[in-house]
């Protein structure tokens, strides 16, 4: 078992620990100082594939459940979950399964369901400009609109204006659709 550097934060590690320790499944939590644990799933699942990835957190929110499944995590757990059960999901991502709560795997099933209506009944949409691309993509990777205006060098003010038009031209209502539609239709 490692123990993550208390010096360093986890983002500045992840990859070199995972190229040294070779580990088959990685208890992920979404919540760590330097990177989210939706974007160190992105970085590991890019240049480690095989390895798998249970995210467990407090987090049930549909937002952060779909970047996290849609980065390459094999399941999604939360914190929550009696010590027995996470074992037990420990074992079924080892074997290739994606253990979910119930309460997770019902989001799932409905945002599914949701985005197969959305994609059939609207797959046109208007262009998106730079800047509403690199807003969009900053979503999907999981940041906050404060992260979000840090990152781009504006007030969260302007980060909501940008979100406004991006789901008109979308048609979409909320920033969980956004996402998905972006994941799905490769918008970012």
């Amino acid at each position: 078992m490692y123990s993550w550097p208390t010096k360093r934060p986890f983002a500045l590690d992840v990859l070199n620990v995972v190229r040294k320790q070779k580990p088959d499944v990685i208890l992920m939590d979404l919540q760590m100082p330097g990177l989210s644990g939706i974007e160190a799933t992105r970085l590991i699942k890019n240049n480690y594939p095989q390895v798998h990835i249970l995210v467990q957190t407090m987090f049930d929110d549909n937002e952060h459940v779909f970047a996290a499944l849609c980065m390459g995590a094999s399941g999604y757990i939360l914190k929550s979950t009696p010590t027995d059960k996470i074992l037990e999901a420990i074992a079924d991502t080892y074997n290739g399964g994606s253990p979910m709560t119930p309460h997770i795997a019902r989001k799932v099933l409905l945002m599914l369901t949701s985005t197969q209506r959305s994609l059939s009944a609207e797959a046109e949409y208007q262009e998106l400009s730079p800047r509403e691309k690199e807003i969009l993509s900053y979503l999907t990777q999981g940041m906050s609109y404060k992260m979000i205006a840090d990152a781009c060098g504006i007030s969260y003010g302007t980060v909501n204006s940008h979100l406004k038009k991006i789901y008109e031209k979308l048609h979409v209502y909320s920033a969980t659709e956004a996402v998905q539609k972006a994941l799905l239709q490769k918008i970012v």
